[in-house]
């Protein structure tokens, strides 16, 4: 059984080592591990500093972002023949010495996919607009999926082979939200384990501001959603349409069956024939989505074949 844990890492010559000399070196249950940092572009001796530790390392040719990296991470871990595969931070935020407890459910067979989650865990520090923030969008990911998820933006997770097999990343900004939906889509089973949280050193990287955070992985969130689910939310939307159209219209048709005429409610009409159109539309939009979502889950069985016969 061999375990990979994956670190992108923009910009942490500081605190990278740390995070390295804190992964423990030997886990029951593991034959082997190894370690594969991915540089997104760095200016500083990131790279240098993983490559003194012992780690494998690979470079963006400049800042592809954190979905690009971790997406490419997953790859490269996949082709080192990983059964287990950890992704966590190099700001030494996460405890490394927790990785036995977040594979434990992988390796008992209990899961697919692991969350480290900070808010079930000792949270030494986290700015309150950042809490709150985080709390929004886990609750957000909770409604839609139906499941009990504290912390959907956790970067410290483990995944099964076979799960990080089915993992396609498509947001060009964070991975984290995007890839539960994915997996709560394609069935599967994903466990929450308490990690302990540290105060981090210096601002971080992929929240500069937690409002443009906020705006870009709420658009990530429901581009996801409706990627997996586009007939329930079209016919939701056309749907309500097509009931406005006719809770507007009750009284024209009424006055249009009494009197011949609909000159009094000439703009109710007009608006009620328009919510009517418009609303039949976006029905016809949601079947042809989710005929393109069924083309698209026959191209994700293919892409997942041929991943698992080239590993093979």
């Amino acid at each position: 059984m061999k375990l990979v844990v994956t670190i992108p890492a923009y910009n942490e010559e500081k605190t990278l080592g740390k995070v390295l000399d804190e992964i423990p070196k030997k886990i029951s249950g593991i034959d082997k591990i190894e370690v594969l940092v991915v540089d997104d572009g760095s200016k500083d001796s990131t790279s240098k500093v993983a490559i003194s530790k012992g780690a494998k390392v690979v470079k963006n040719s400049s800042n592809k972002g954190l979905a690009f990296t971790f997406s490419r991470a997953l790859e490269m871990a996949l082709d080192m023949d990983a059964d287990i595969i950890v992704n966590t931070d190099a700001d030494f935020q996460y405890d490394q010495r927790q990785i036995p407890a977040v594979i434990d459910p992988v390796l008992k067979g209990e899961a697919d996919i692991v969350l480290g989650s900070r808010f079930k865990g000792k949270i030494e520090d986290m700015p309150m607009q950042k809490y709150w923030g985080n709390m929004a969008m886990s609750l957000m990911v909770s409604f839609l999926t139906g499941m009990n998820i504290s912390d959907a933006q956790t970067g410290f997770r483990a995944f099964s082979r076979d799960a990080a097999l089915k993992i396609n990343v498509f947001s060009d900004y964070t991975y984290t939200q995007e890839t539960i939906l994915e997996a709560w889509e394609k069935k599967l089973v994903i466990k929450e384990v308490p990690v302990d949280f540290r105060k981090r050193t210096g601002k971080s990287r992929l929240i500069s501001n937690v409002f443009i955070y906020a705006k870009k992985a709420g658009f990530t969130v429901v581009e996801t959603y409706i990627s997996y689910k586009p007939l329930r939310v079209f016919v939701t939307i056309g749907s309500l349409m097509c009931l406005l159209a006719l809770a507007f219209g009750f009284r024209v048709i009424v006055h249009f069956y009494n009197t011949g005429l609909v000159t009094p409610y000439l703009p109710t009409a007009i608006l009620s024939s328009m919510l009517l159109v418009v609303g039949v539309q976006v029905l016809i939009m949601g079947l042809v989505a989710e005929m393109i979502k069924r083309n698209r889950k026959i191209q994700e069985k293919i892409l997942y074949t041929t991943r698992k016969n080239k590993s093979n």
